[in-house]
């Protein structure tokens, strides 16, 4: 049963509009937070993300992100991705170069 929700903040994302959504449809405990703790305690996780793929893995790789992002999903625990959040769990992306994604979907995009 989902009862916290994180929106990921990571510094790219359209998190206001993702929290009002959310506010309007849901009566869940709702949190926007990039910190370790709130994203392994959360019971579904939301990366939204505007922009390109490089410089939004380097933003979750510099706030270390990746390992409780990774860690609550091979806990069996949803994620969402929205729109370039979408993307950053394929395995890899060509757009501007190459670069890793969180591999939880096996595609290049």
């Amino acid at each position: 049963m989902i009862h916290k929700i994180n929106i990921v903040d990571y510094g790219i994302g359209n998190l206001f509009s993702v929290r009002r959504a959310l506010e309007v449809c849901c009566k869940k405990t709702l949190v926007v937070s990039g910190k370790t703790q709130d994203i392994l305690s959360s019971d579904l996780l939301i990366l939204p993300g505007v922009g390109a793929f490089g410089d939004a893995i380097k933003e979750l790789q510099k706030k270390d992100l990746i390992h409780p992002i990774t860690k609550h999903v091979r806990n069996g625990k949803p994620i969402l991705g929205i729109c370039l959040g979408m993307q950053l769990l394929a395995t890899s992306s060509e757009e501007f170069g190459s670069h890793d994604g969180l591999n939880f979907i096996p595609c290049i995009v």
